[in-house]
C-alpha cells in the first residue's frame, strides 16, 4: 500500500478559500470563469509538487546537484585512469591497462568512460548509486550507457580474434592434448573439459517462466548454461541462458552435436561424475572419474594403472571448476540476480562475460591470470572468504565485501 499524501498549507487554503461553482454566474461571468479556471491549475501544479516531494523522500538515487560538477573533471573515475596503474585496472574492471586500451581501439567503444562503466558494472555486484558517484552521472545516463555499451562492447569483441570462441581445428586438438599429458601421462587424447554453470534470476510474476526458471534440486531461480574449457583455459563452447528446470544434458544439445560431428575419433573432454556423458554416439567422447562404490576388478597392477588414472581424471577435471571459479569470482555482477524480463539483454550480459574471459586469458596470459588476479582477490581473510564463498553468501553480503566498491569508497556498515 502506497503511503498516504497530506497536502501542505497553501493547497489546503487554495482549495477551501474557493468559491462554490454557481451555474448562471458561471454562464455569464467571465472573469469568474477565469479566476476559477486559475485556481484549478494552481491547485494541480501544487498537487504535483507535494507528490514530486513524497516520491523523493524515498528515492535511492542522486541529483546532478549531489554528484561531482563534471564527470569529466576530478572525479574517482578520471582519477583511476590518469593513474595507469594495472593494479587497479585489474582491480576494479579486470583487465591491466594495456588491454583496456587494445578493447578501446579495437570497435565503436571510443570513449574510455563508457568502457571503463560497463567493465565497473560487470566486475562488481554495487548499486548503480555507487556508478553514479565514481563517474558522477545521473541515473538515466548510468542505465543507457550500460545497455547500450553492453551491445557496443559485445559487437566489438565479437570482431576480435583474441576473444573468439571457436572449436579446435585440425592439429589444434593434437597441441591442446599434449599440453594435458604433459602434467598427465595417461590422458591422451583430453584436450578439455565440460561443465554446468547456474546463474541465479530474479522471480518472474509469469507462471510459466517461473516454473521454468525454477530448479527444485537447488529451490531457487536460475539460468542454465554449458561451458567448455579447453586446456589452454580458454573457453571453446558454450550454450547460455537455458531455463534453470533444464537438465545440464538437454542444455549441452548443441556441444554433444558438436563432439559428433566436427571431433576427430580418440579426443575427448573430461567431465565430473555427476555430468552426463551423452548418448551412445558419442561415446568416449565424455569421460568422468570413478563413482563413489563402484567396484573395479582385475589384477593388482590392473587396479592401481586404473586408480592412477581415475586420480589423473580428477586432477585434470578441477580445471572446469577453475574456469567457473575464474568467470563467476571476476564478474560479480553474474552473481547477483539477473534481469528476468529481458532474455536477449541477460543472455548478451552473460556471452560478454566469456569472451571477455577469452580475452584475458590470451592478452594477460594464463600463467599471469593464476598469479596475478588471484593474489588480487585474496589479499585479505575477506577477499578469501568471498573467494571460496561467494555462491553461498546472502545478495547483502556479496554486496558489502564487493572488492570494486571497496577499491573506490569506504563504507561504514551497521547493523
Amino acid at each position: 500500500m502506497s503511503n498516504p499524501i497530506y497536502l501542505d498549507d497553501d493547497l489546503n487554503h487554495l482549495l477551501t478559500s474557493l468559491p462554490a461553482v454557481d451555474e448562471e454566474a458561471w454562464a455569464e461571468d467571465k472573469e469568474y470563469q477565469t479566476e476559477l479556471c486559475a485556481a484549478v491549475i494552481i491547485a494541480a501544479e501544487l498537487g504535483e509538487q507535494i507528490r514530486i516531494k513524497h516520491r523523493h523522500d524515498s528515492r535511492f538515487y542522486l541529483w546532478r546537484a549531489q554528484l561531482l560538477p563534471n564527470p569529466r573533471i576530478n572525479t574517482p573515475w578520471q582519477t583511476l585512469y590518469e593513474s595507469q596503474d594495472d593494479r587497479a585496472f585489474i582491480t576494479t574492471m579486470g583487465f591491466d591497462v594495456e588491454t583496456f586500451g587494445y578493447i578501446l581501439t579495437s570497435g565503436s567503444l571510443d570513449s574510455t568512460g563508457a568502457l571503463g562503466l560497463v567493465l565497473h558494472y560487470l566486475n562488481s555486484t554495487m548499486h548503480e548509486i555507487s556508478l553514479q558517484q565514481i563517474f558522477a552521472i545521473i541515473p538515466s545516463t548510468v542505465s543507457r550507457y550500460i545497455t547500450f555499451g553492453l551491445s557496443i562492447l559485445l559487437s566489438t569483441l565479437q570482431k576480435m580474434p583474441e576473444g573468439q570462441i571457436c572449436w579446435p581445428q585440425h592439429d589444434e586438438f593434437d597441441e591442446l592434448s599434449q599440453l594435458v599429458t604433459q602434467r598427465h601421462s595417461r590422458l591422451t587424447g583430453a584436450f578439455g573439459s565440460i561443465d554446468g554453470l547456474k546463474l541465479p534470476v530474479q522471480t518472474s510474476e509469469d507462471l510459466d517462466i517461473e516454473n521454468a526458471t525454477f530448479n527444485g534440486w537447488l529451490s531457487e531461480h536460475f539460468v542454465s548454461s554449458v561451458i567448455v574449457f579447453s586446456s589452454k583455459g580458454e573457453i571453446i563452447a558454450a550454450n547460455l541462458n537455458a531455463p534453470g528446470s533444464w537438465h545440464d544434458s538437454r542444455v549441452a544439445q548443441p556441444i554433444y552435436a558438436t563432439l559428433r560431428t566436427r571431433t576427430p575419433d580418440g579426443y575427448y573432454l573430461v567431465a565430473d561424475t555427476a555430468f552426463p556423458r551423452g548418448t551412445g554416439d558419442i561415446v568416449g567422447q565424455i569421460r568422468t572419474t570413478l563413482k563413489d562404490g563402484q567396484r573395479i576388478a582385475g589384477t593388482p597392477d590392473q587396479i592401481l594403472e586404473a586408480m592412477a588414472h581415475n586420480w589423473e581424471l580428477l586432477s585434470y577435471r578441477q580445471t572446469a571448476e577453475w574456469g567457473m571459479r575464474a568467470i563467476q569470482g571476476s564478474f560479480g555482477r553474474l552473481q547477483m540476480p539477473l534481469n528476468i524480463d529481458h532474455d536477449e539483454r541477460r543472455g548478451n550480459l552473460i556471452e560478454v562475460c566469456l569472451w571477455l574471459h577469452n580475452m584475458r586469458t590470451v592478452k594477460i596470459g594464463i600463467n599471469q591470470i593464476h598469479t596475478m588476479y588471484v593474489p588480487n582477490w585474496q589479499q585479505t581473510e575477506e577477499d578469501q572468504e568471498v573467494w571460496t564463498g561467494f555462491a553461498n553468501m546472502l545478495f547483502s553480503d556479496q554486496i558489502k565485501k564487493d572488492r570494486v566498491s571497496r577499491f573506490h569508497v569506504t563504507l561504514e556498515y551497521q547493523n
